[in-house]
């Protein structure tokens, strides 16, 4: 499990958009939420430097892994 802290995630727009931004590296990844604490959970075998990456490129700022 790899969590991040995405400060600038404010609306379910934007975890949508996370969401899909992990998926498109890993289709079965299991996105978890938690919009008002801005964390991320990600369960997939993908590493945190490519999940990170993949949040950076939609826009946002991940921190943690």
């Amino acid at each position: 499990m790899t969590e991040f802290q995405i400060n600038d995630m404010t609306c379910s727009h934007c975890a949508s958009t996370i969401t899909k931004a992990v998926q498109s590296l890993d289709h079965s990844a299991k996105v978890e939420i938690d919009l008002a604490a801005k964390r991320v959970r990600v369960e997939s075998p993908v590493g945190p430097y490519k999940l990170a990456a993949a949040i950076r490129s939609a826009g946002f700022t991940p921190a943690g892994a």
